[in-house]
């Protein structure tokens, strides 16, 4: 249940529509983060090439753990005036480090052109793109994307080469679509997993080649734990520099603070909220260093936080003001993380997004209402900050406080597109049906855009692993299983469109490709996976996730408690528009022939008398999403062929408690609100 409202509270956190504003200090701060200019930052990438030379004849462990060691003992830090939290990410608030190890050859191909894109545009000084040029030799053939490609079967190379399936956000970047246990490194702190790590040690038996493997990876765990000891005590050393320097008696005292925290978090548990709040931005930011994939979230912020908050609160070490600033200040720092991806990449991510979701709201492990006073706290913040990141999800159910519903809709009213809602009575019962614990069920939280996840016991990417696009292959199915592009032939020829005299016929087609389809996208996810597996693993994203430490694996190899994963369909809304009407105005009503409706298809349009095809098709023919049952039913079936074949798969990682598992994941947007069956859509 909701925590009594207090006075201050009352006034500054629960009124309907009151959500207060920044302080001056926080509205400079988010000002010089949004007139900072976004650069391609080449530090990262010079020091981490300097640690693959040092370090390349260790284990794979031990190699990835001393990278992000050299990485935080020697890039650029540095303490903005206004801040109240010590971290960032490049050597300039808003630059996009570059990751060499994950992907070179676009990096290098794009130098000239980032100032030039239409969109997510970079700078990059002529220095760095010298810097840059001077360390791609020794990436060429040593990244993730070089074995990633050459891991693939010829066959299924072939599907990713024509843009059949996709995979560049796993073969040329970090992987993410994660929230680690925050609640345990603010509670515990990063000592009591060293502590761990040490204990487990102590019972290896080396004779056994596994145990000897558990070992790498618990060293490389004490490697990166120091590591970021070490980096916190830097910033504490950097405040107190500037402490030092500053004769502004409130600034100076602020500093002091931020070096006494930084002394103790997050290796040591955090007793305040400040401390509590540092420790979740130092540990998320350097996550966001070890690896450059995306959608790495921050679970459920209102539930971790709002005992420290409460304990401050009464305690009178904190008011409800000054604990929304260091919100807003988290949000802040948040958008000061960036990704520069590839122009193929970016022209269908565009914005520059990273998905740092926080969920807040409903229900705690024995099913009560979760709504508490940082749940409000965290939406004052969201619409103070009023920015596109952290997004915010919110859990919705049927005893969700209707006070707190409230002020949801007033802060989506404040036009940021957030938050989003999950749904509780649909989202539980189903993990439960998957075999998690209930009370972990009761505790997941948004770790993406729209994907959810066990926080802190659930593996990478829960979705996306692979994007088959359907609009393209029913094209490809339609001309008898021949790419219409490159004329090579995909699949085998189960008759053209042409000469198909139902629509039964059509979808018997589609059903057969379909599953050839998808066991070539399972063959790519895995592929992917296992270049990861064997060559980039992140240390500290798996010591933070249960229970790596207690297998000794990293996440690809299985190490988390949960693992379930999927792929994505792009344009599922479209096929289901023309199948809609492919059945209707072909093969029920006779208005169009398969040949005509073909060469429309061929000419885009464009030929006489296809005009009035296009209109047709727009017009007279039933969409998906409108609460029509057949059109619905049609994508239901066209959909069940993937969805056969993913239950018979399973991915690299299948050491799980329920882990391993294909899973059906849709997210069926339609691509663009042009007419279905446009050869444009289905590229």
């Amino acid at each position: 249940m909701c925590t009594t409202i207090t006075a201050d509270q009352e006034v500054f956190g629960q009124n309907i529509g009151n959500f207060g504003k920044l302080t001056p200090k926080m509205h400079n701060y988010r000002e010089s983060i949004l007139d900072a200019k976004p650069y391609i930052d080449p530090e990262r990438a010079i020091l981490t090439t300097e640690a693959y030379k040092k370090y390349q004849d260790q284990q794979v462990d031990i190699i990835r753990a001393r990278v992000l060691e050299h990485v935080l003992k020697n890039m650029t830090i540095y303490i903005e005036k206004d801040t109240l939290l010590a971290g960032n990410q490049a050597s300039h608030n808003r630059w996009a480090p570059v990751f060499p190890e994950y992907s070179m050859n676009w990096v290098i191909d794009e130098l000239d052109t980032f100032e030039k894109r239409s969109g997510d545009v970079f700078y990059i000084t002529e220095e760095a793109k010298k810097q840059l040029r001077e360390i791609a030799p020794f990436w060429k053939h040593n990244t993730l994307e070089d074995r990633g490609y050459a891991s693939f079967p010829p066959q299924s190379r072939l599907f990713y080469d024509l843009g059949l399936i996709g995979a560049d956000g796993n073969i040329t970047s970090g992987d993410g679509h994660i929230a680690v246990d925050y609640e345990n490194v603010i509670n515990n702190g990063l000592v009591s997993y060293e502590k761990r790590i040490k204990e487990l040690m102590k019972q290896l038996d080396l004779t056994d080649i596994k145990q000897q493997k558990k070992l790498y990876f618990y060293q490389a765990g004490l490697i990166v734990i120091n590591a970021v000891r070490g980096f916190a005590e830097r910033y504490a050393d950097l405040a107190e520099e500037q402490a030092a320097q500053t004769i502004e008696k409130k600034r100076k005292n602020e500093l002091r603070e931020i070096a006494r925290i930084l002394r103790k978090v997050p290796y040591q548990a955090s007793s305040t909220y400040q401390e509590a709040v540092q420790a979740i931005w130092l540990t998320h930011l350097v996550l966001q260093i070890e690896s450059n994939g995306h959608s790495v979230s921050y679970g459920r912020l209102d539930q971790y936080l709002d005992p420290f908050y409460e304990r401050d609160i009464k305690s009178g070490r904190i008011t409800a003001e000054k604990a929304t600033e260091l919100l807003t200040n988290l949000c802040i720092k948040t958008l000061t993380i960036n990704k520069v991806r590839s122009w193929a990449h970016t022209e269908f991510s565009a914005g520059s997004p990273l998905y740092q979701n926080i969920t807040i709201g409903g229900q705690t492990k024995d099913g009560r209402d979760a709504v508490n006073p940082m749940s409000y706290l965290i939406l004052n913040a969201i619409v103070q900050a009023h920015l596109p990141q952290p997004n915010l999800t919110v859990r919705y159910h049927h005893g969700l406080s209707d006070h707190f519903m409230r002020q949801c809709v007033e802060v989506i009213k404040k036009g940021l597109g957030m938050p989003a809602f999950n749904n509780d009575e649909i989202i539980i019962p189903s993990f439960i049906e998957r075999g998690i614990k209930k009370e972990d069920a009761y505790n997941y939280s948004a770790i993406g855009c729209v994907e959810t996840a066990v926080p802190g016991k659930w593996g990478y990417r829960c979705t996306g692993m692979s994007f088959v696009n359907f609009p393209r292959t029913l094209l490809i199915v339609m001309n008898g299983g021949k790419d219409p592009e490159s004329g090579k032939q995909l699949l085998p020829n189960y008759g053209h469109f042409t000469r198909m005299k139902s629509y039964a016929e059509l979808i018997a087609s589609w059903n057969k490709s379909l599953r050839e389809i998808t066991r070539q996208s399972v063959i790519i996810e895995n592929s992917c996976d296992l270049a990861l597996e064997q060559n980039y693993p992140d240390i500290l994203c798996s010591v933070l996730t249960e229970d790596c430490i207690g297998r000794g694996k990293t996440i690809k190899e299985g190490g988390a408690i949960y693992d379930f994963i999927s792929g994505l369909q792009v344009g599922i809304a479209n096929l289901a528009d023309s199948l809609a009407a492919i059945k209707k105005l072909v093969f029920e009503e006779h208005r169009i022939t398969a040949k005509q409706l073909w060469q429309a298809l061929q000419d885009n349009y464009q030929g006489e008398g296809q005009e009035v095809i296009r209109k047709m098709l727009i017009n007279e023919a039933p969409k998906y999403g409108n609460d029509i049952d057949e059109v619905d039913q049609l994508i239901v079936d066209a959909y069940q062929p993937y969805i056969d074949i993913l239950m018979k798969s399973r991915s690299i990682r299948t050491h799980g408690t329920a882990g391993g598992q294909l899973v059906a994941c849709a997210m069926p947007e339609r691509l663009q609100s042009l007419p279905m069956l446009d050869r444009d859509i289905a590229h």
